[in-house]
């Protein structure tokens, strides 16, 4: 994997937690206009990786044509959140996940079309939607994926900020180490959030 590929599916990763993010806003339509302009940037930023003019207008009209199938069951769950109480949480649980799917399937659309030497000028829209609706259902399992990284993460990240409450002895420290390391070796955390929650840790003790 060539570098300007890993710094692709970096921008692309991105701006999956973004919209996952963006998919828990409890309001109705505002998630999905929030979802959409992560999106717009997501291409806006891999336009200018691969040293191509990006054009707002073609690039809306683009992305609206290839995501109407997805954007159908965006909306669908976002009208879930109307639901008062119980609506709210599952209609941002799943659209989170369905608005992190749409992004990906979105992101490795792009990618594949501006690495085999594409433009805004040549998109065989057919041809790429046809792409979009099967990366689509495979965003579902990498937004779930990250979805649980995440989910992990935070709980690592608490369990350091409460170190103080629940550090007592040389093993608890080991413990807390031993999760951080294996959360680096996931790549869930990065070199430098390893350090410095190891750094904290270690402090705190």
């Amino acid at each position: 994997m060539n570098e300007r590929i890993e710094s692709s599916d970096k921008i692309i990763r991105n701006h999956i937690i973004w919209s996952m993010g963006a998919g828990l806003i409890p309001v109705p339509i505002a998630d999905f206009f929030a979802v959409s302009a992560i999106q717009l940037d997501m291409v806006r930023q891999m336009c200018k990786l691969y040293d191509l003019d990006f054009k707002e207008t073609e690039g809306k009209a683009v992305i609206s044509s290839m995501t109407s199938s997805g954007l159908a069951r965006l909306g669908a769950q976002a009208a879930i959140k109307i639901i008062p109480g119980i609506g709210t949480v599952v209609g941002g649980m799943t659209m989170a996940v369905l608005s992190g799917a749409s992004t990906y399937a979105l992101g490795e659309v792009f990618k594949k079309h501006f690495e085999t030497g594409g433009t805004f000028l040549d998109f065989d829209i057919d041809r790429l939607t046809k792409m979009y609706k099967e990366k689509f259902e495979k965003g579902k399992k990498v937004a779930e994926e990250i979805k649980k990284e995440q989910e992990e993460k935070q709980e690592v990240i608490e369990k350091v900020e409460n170190s103080k409450i629940h550090i007592k002895e040389q093993k608890d420290v080991i413990s807390h180490l031993t999760e951080l390391g294996k959360l680096k070796d996931k790549g869930i955390l990065s070199d430098e959030e390893f350090k410095a929650m190891k750094k904290k840790l270690i402090e705190e003790f």
